[in-house]
């Protein structure tokens, strides 16, 4: 067996009072390669900074430890990467606009990727290969910045309030799922959890409301901004060329 079989990437499941800060070469490596492309592309470099600072907060800060140890802190990751780092990231991009098509293609992606990275076995591969980890967060991350982008963009109002809509559905019963569920799915923390107070199951229903209320909470005030864009547009004054 290589390490990789044996440690995840954010390292053994740190016990309370043992988080530390994950500063891996490789990580900060990318996130810097990262940072420097995005400099270069973005049309704010304002909002692009703080959706990377925000990024590295997940992946860097003691959060990726602790994930480790509780399905809870991983979802809570997770949440922060594609319900704030990546609506920073796509708000930061030139504009670009896009086509109801594109829209429900972006968000079906992101939804697959949220779905199949939370499901028992796809999620236990993350802790046993190098290589998934960076593959779910690549994805979780990609897609989110794809659809939040296509959101911002949308050329319809309509599309981008239904397509927010169709993406708290999913969110929301993928969390509920997780919270009913009668018994721990997630093989990973079945001895970690104990000392964080929380047996197996505590910590998935936690997990599983974190991600129905917070993420039921961000799309729905997506679908009310999407509502109110063409009142909005309506009420802007035209401006002429500078």
């Amino acid at each position: 067996m290589n390490r990789t079989d044996l440690v995840p990437f954010c390292g053994l499941p740190p016990l309370p009072g043992d988080l530390a800060w994950n500063l891996q070469p490789l990580l900060l490596g990318v996130m810097l390669a990262g940072l420097a492309a995005g400099w270069r592309i973005a049309g704010d470099r304002r909002l692009f900074l703080a959706g990377w600072a925000v990024l590295a907060a997940m992946l860097l800060s003691p959060l990726c430890g602790l994930a480790v140890a509780l399905f809870s802190a991983r979802v809570g990751q997770h949440l922060g990467v594609m319900l704030l780092a990546a609506p920073l990231i796509a708000a930061s991009l030139r504009p670009r606009a896009a086509a109801p098509r594109e829209l429900a293609l972006a968000a079906t992606a992101f939804g697959a990727a949220l779905w199949f990275w939370h499901l028992p076995a796809p999620y236990r591969w993350t802790f046993v290969s190098d290589g998934a980890w960076w593959a779910m967060h690549a994805s979780l991350l990609g897609t989110a910045v794809w659809f939040w982008q296509g959101v911002l963009r949308a050329v319809r109002a309509d599309a981008a309030l239904l397509s927010g809509l169709a993406t708290a559905s999913q969110m929301g019963a993928l969390g509920a799922f997780l919270t009913f569920a009668p018994r721990p799915l997630f093989a990973p923390h079945a001895l970690t959890t104990l000392p964080w107070g929380l047996t197996p199951l505590e910590d998935q229903q936690l997990g599983g409301l974190l991600m129905w209320v917070p993420g039921g909470v961000a799309f729905a005030a997506l679908a009310l901004w999407a509502l109110s864009r063409p009142l909005f547009a309506d009420a802007a004054p035209d401006q002429g060329p500078a």
